[in-house]
């Protein structure tokens, strides 16, 4: 039998993209925040990153399988990469801390282009 695969429209695999890089760059930055101690170290960053991590994943599957769910977890998502950059920014003179916080925030924004087109989508 011969069936098509349904596949995520463009804007959806960049948001599945953006979440894919957002979650790499994250698990990195942890590990440079556990090499430099001191503030990178405080259970609260590391926390905040590893939510993102979780999220981004999470988020990322949810577009690839089309699931109608999507849109709440790109929302909840978009907060945690959200978050995640305010506390990479707190850290201005570490440039691996900046680019972590430009790819969260850019997923953030990806996210919510999702959750707005769903939004659209559903009228």
């Amino acid at each position: 039998m011969d069936q098509k695969m349904e596949m995520p429209s463009p804007e959806m695999q960049r948001g599945i993209d953006e979440c894919d890089r957002c979650r790499s760059i994250c698990l990195a930055t942890i590990t440079h925040c556990l090499r430099q101690g001191g503030g990178h170290a405080e259970p609260a960053h590391i926390l905040t990153l590893l939510d993102c991590v979780d999220l981004c994943a999470a988020a990322a599957n949810f577009m690839l399988r089309l699931s109608k769910m999507h849109p709440r977890i790109c929302e909840v998502c978009a907060q945690a990469g959200d978050a995640c950059a305010t506390s990479c920014e707190a850290f201005p003179d570490d440039e691996a801390m900046r680019s972590c916080a430009i790819e969260c925030r850019r997923c953030a924004a990806s996210c919510r282009l999702m959750v707005r087109m769903a939004a659209k989508a559903s009228r």
